[in-house]
């Protein structure tokens, strides 16, 4: 099934090129906001799944062009980031677990805009994730129990700010590089894990300006999803409907600057497009790591 939020937060299922809304039927649900709605519909989803799955006969449709799709996941408790957890070109051995916590305020929503901010960082880039919405609280768990905790999947950017300064030395420590408002573009909707056979054989491909810049499959973990899960869940508990981000590849990050539009799509999981504005209007030149890598094996200049 796939889960989304549509005009003014109503409540959406979609089949094919259309969306019913479902507002009523979750109505009974405590909630002050769409972001405990969703959080309280995973926490019941038992009780609702049939239900909602006879949403295109109970519901009104609603062609999907005529709406403007929402953050799925408006305001999410905790958004937990794996960290250097693909091997690519630059990597000869896999990096030790790491992750870092992504501000949820950093949420925006499809056909949205990224704003960098004022602050001297030396690039900022994209970075297309894979990411999983727990359906189960998740504490201690073991390996071979983690799917049981999974909700669904969708997209997830991870927009970065390298190389900022802090105080008097130059870093890249998580927090400023990260938690940016409208740095954690997500959606367009959330798939139910059961519609996923094998989240860990997925690709993942974005676009800037319709130019592919990342393209890669997510058997390139080094550290795979159930594992990554266990370890997290070991350091703090994941609740429903927590996001947690599976990292990337980094090959093919590169810079974002004024006026890009962004696509990026996994599938199964349709395609999350955004926009860039940078007031500063700032440039660099729209090469990724790995031609960077090339250019200079050849001795040209950027």
């Amino acid at each position: 099934m796939k889960l989304a939020y549509f005009n003014d937060f109503n409540l959406g299922i979609i089949e094919n090129d259309y969306i019913f809304d479902v507002s009523e039927m979750v109505h009974d649900i405590p909630h002050l906001g769409p972001h405990d709605l969703i959080k309280g519909l995973i926490e019941r989803w038992a009780e609702y799944k049939d239900l909602l799955g006879k949403a295109s006969i109970l519901s009104k449709k609603i062609p999907l062009a005529k709406v403007h799709l929402r953050a799925p996941l408006p305001k999410p408790g905790k958004i937990i980031c794996m960290a250097r957890n693909f091997m690519d070109s630059q990597s000869d051995k896999p990096e030790p677990l790491n992750a870092f916590l992504k501000s949820p305020s950093a949420i925006t929503g499809p056909e949205t805009t990224i704003t960098l901010p004022n602050a001297p960082a030396a690039i900022f880039e994209h970075e297309a994730e894979l990411a999983i919405v727990i359906g189960k609280r998740a504490s201690n768990i073991n390996s071979k129990n983690a799917y049981q905790h999974i909700f669904g999947y969708v997209n997830f950017m991870d927009i970065s700010a390298r190389g900022l300064a802090v105080g008097n030395l130059a870093t890249d420590t998580f927090f400023p590089g990260k938690s940016w408002h409208t740095f954690a573009p997500i959606g367009p909707y959330i798939v139910t894990e059961d519609e996923v056979e094998n989240p860990q054989a997925l690709d993942v491909k974005l676009w800037v300006n319709r130019r592919l810049r990342q393209d890669y499959s997510m058997q390139g973990m080094n550290h795979t999803i159930a594992k990554s899960i266990e370890w997290v869940s070991t350091i703090t508990p994941l609740e429903p409907g927590d996001v947690f981000c599976c990292g990337t590849n980094h090959t093919g990050l590169g810079p974002l600057q004024n006026g890009d539009t962004v696509e990026m799509e996994i599938e199964g999981l349709g395609k999350l497009c955004v926009h860039v504005r940078d007031p500063l209007k700032r440039t660099w030149p729209p090469l990724t790591r790995a031609e960077k890598v090339s250019l200079k094996g050849t001795g040209e200049t950027e």
